[in-house]
């Protein structure tokens, strides 16, 4: 099914926008290998499943599908049940963004829990119903990528916090438009060091400029990786 999200909803608030990511200490998301570099550790990981436990949806950009072939669930059944008991799909909305639509039908999130949403533009929504119209709705927010059109068709379909596990395009762009409302860094003992590698955020103009200093809501270690949360939109010169 395909429509089209390109003017404000009214009366459905945006959601709460929460970009999660994590780096090695020079900044990267992976490296150049074939095989995904795993830069948490077993604490982190069951802290990224809590905190997708807490919302309703998870959104990720084509390119980090394609890389990673994710199933972005909540693996623990105990979080599972807790999200039942609340009235809550046993899984968050899975969200892909794709400006070319190539999009494989085989990739493992299309076929396992949780309902299933791509936003992209009006030159790639036939190629992507002919591939997965049957697996996902399909939303075009015009000829470009709009972000606040994204945010806005998200909030009409009920979604309030909204997870943004990557890749670095679309934190940079979430990033640079002043999006984002909390940002998770968990940052792994590990050094890339290969500028062929995906970043966490890439050149843009952000907010304020360099000066512009982000207020921390939390820095805490977990195990060998150190979680830091961070407020974007309180910043202060």
């Amino acid at each position: 099914m395909a429509n089209t999200a390109n003017t404000p909803q009214a009366g459905n608030p945006r959601p709460y926008v929460l970009l999660s990511a994590a780096v090695s200490v020079d900044g990267y998301l992976d490296d150049t290998s074939p095989e995904r570099l795993l830069l948490s550790n077993a604490l982190d990981f069951d802290r990224v499943d809590d905190v997708r436990a807490g919302v309703d949806a998870i959104l990720l950009g084509a390119t980090a599908v394609r890389r990673d072939n994710p199933r972005l669930l909540v693996g623990s059944p105990e979080r599972r049940a807790a999200r039942v008991a609340k009235g809550l799909p046993e899984y968050p909305m899975k969200v892909v963004v794709t400006g070319s639509g190539d999009l494989d039908p085989a990739l493992a999130l299309w076929h396992c829990g949780g309902d299933k949403l791509v936003f992209t533009v009006d030159s790639a929504v036939a190629k992507l119903l002919d591939t997965i119209g049957s697996l996902a709705d399909v939303v075009s927010t015009g000829p470009e990528l709009d972000w606040p059109a994204v945010l806005d068709e998200l909030g009409r379909r009920g979604v309030r916090r909204l997870m943004v596990e990557g890749g670095g395009t679309v934190h940079t762009q979430l990033m640079s438009a002043n999006l984002a409302d909390e940002v998770h860094v968990a940052v792994a003992p590990l050094l890339v060091g290969q500028a062929q590698a995906p970043r966490f955020l890439g050149p843009a103009d952000y907010p304020g400029g360099p000066l512009a200093r982000m207020r921390l809501l939390e820095a805490r270690p977990i195990g060998d990786v150190v979680l830091l949360r961070y407020s974007p939109k309180e910043r202060a010169c």
